[in-house]
């Protein structure tokens, strides 16, 4: 049993607690508040008026499957032969070691989202896991949690300079829609095989996951950055009725009143970066702000390692100079990716029953001077400044 006294708390959720106090019972939170009952037993760290938040998240990271300082030998983001591998799984290339996630864990990143890279119309499968352990079994919140998918620059021109499909946007859609007609096709004769085993269809481990989709039980999450890229994605998933996040989200400011009323979530970024292709021309922190005054439900993002994770901080408090509320700045970066996520129940904002991961802060994190004292996932301390 663990309790963190004399702290200014950032909830998240439920607004700001003045020297407080929080205390952490077999990885959850067990009471949070400025009187709480304090076991005689509990190990005391007195926060000395410091900050205390809830850890952060990064909806859309490469951490683990894109290593830094390495090069090819370690970089398994993008399996560059098939322009359609739902099938690999991000969670098989995590590197629990890799020095990205030690990076996460001393900038305050307690949960991110593992994906494959933007480099095939559809990608394959990502994972949510915690940033700290030795084996990926150990980190895993959600083995499988979304399909990656992937319209714009980069399909094309990783298969166009091979003179195969797509080498431009149409083929792109095309064969998207092309992969998810063969599943619905899969999808009926598995149906058919329930009262007929001899019309059952081989086991076929790209239709597996595409059916997955069909059937919402995880959601198609889009690279897309221009406007008419996000518009071609939501096309797509309309037509075929599957859940949707958009991911990037570049141009999100040009249509930020459609998005609104399709209702799809935004993870947003890598703001920080430079504009490194054509499609990146209006890259820019007026993105997040105009999505939020639409009413887009935003996380920002740091895409790593594009941005490295222990800037997701850093972005936030930018947004906010750039005119973001503060408020919804935090929201961004704690409780909105939950929610992107499907694990608000469990991450997010510092609640009792949530998993007890926070951060103890030297002072305002939006402060660039301010450093992480102390970092805490499912109630043991993981780092210590």
């Amino acid at each position: 049993m663990l309790v963190i006294t004399n702290v200014y708390i950032n909830t998240v959720t439920n607004g700001i607690i003045s020297n407080g106090a929080v205390l952490i019972e077999e990885g959850k939170i067990k009471a949070i508040g400025q009187d709480i009952e304090i076991p005689r037993d509990a190990i005391r760290v007195d926060g000395e008026g410091k900050w205390l938040t809830p850890g952060l998240i990064d909806a859309h990271t490469h951490l683990g499957v894109y290593e830094e300082g390495i090069g090819w030998g370690d970089s398994d983001v993008n399996e560059l032969t098939d322009p359609a591998t739902p099938h690999i799984r991000a969670l098989d290339a995590i590197n629990p070691l890799e020095m990205g996630f030690t990076d996460a864990v001393k900038g305050g990143v307690t949960t991110v989202q593992i994906m494959p890279g933007s480099g095939n119309v559809i990608g394959g499968e990502m994972s949510i896991v915690k940033t700290s352990g030795r084996i990926v079994e150990e980190m895993v919140v959600k083995e499988l949690s979304g399909l990656k998918v992937a319209f714009g620059e980069n399909p094309k021109r990783v298969y166009g300079s091979k003179g195969k499909m797509p080498s431009t946007r149409m083929g792109t859609a095309a064969v998207f829609r092309e992969q998810l007609t063969k599943a619905k096709n899969y999808l009926k004769k598995i149906e058919q095989g329930l009262e007929d085993a001899s019309k059952l269809p081989d086991t076929d481990l790209k239709m597996e996951t595409l059916v997955k989709a069909l059937k919402k039980e995880i959601p198609v999450r889009a690279h897309a950055h221009r406007a008419d890229d996000i518009m071609t994605a939501i096309r797509v998933a309309e037509e075929f009725d599957l859940d949707l996040t958009l991911e990037h989200c570049t141009e999100g400011h040009v249509i930020a009143d459609i998005l609104a009323i399709k209702g799809y979530p935004a993870a947003v970024g890598p703001t920080l970066s430079s504009r490194s292709k054509i499609e990146l021309q209006d890259k820019g922190w007026h993105t997040i702000v105009e999505l939020d005054k639409a009413n887009v439900p935003v996380s920002i993002i740091t895409d790593h390692p594009v941005i490295p994770i222990d800037y997701l901080v850093v972005t936030a408090a930018i947004a906010v100079r750039e005119g973001l509320n503060e408020e919804t700045a935090w929201k961004a970066i704690t409780i909105n990716p939950a929610k992107h996520l499907g694990i608000e129940n469990k991450v997010g904002s510092l609640e009792v029953g949530k998993d007890a991961d926070m951060v103890l802060w030297t002072g305002n994190p939006f402060d660039y001077k301010t450093k992480v004292e102390m970092t805490i996932i499912n109630g043991k301390i993981i780092y210590t400044r």
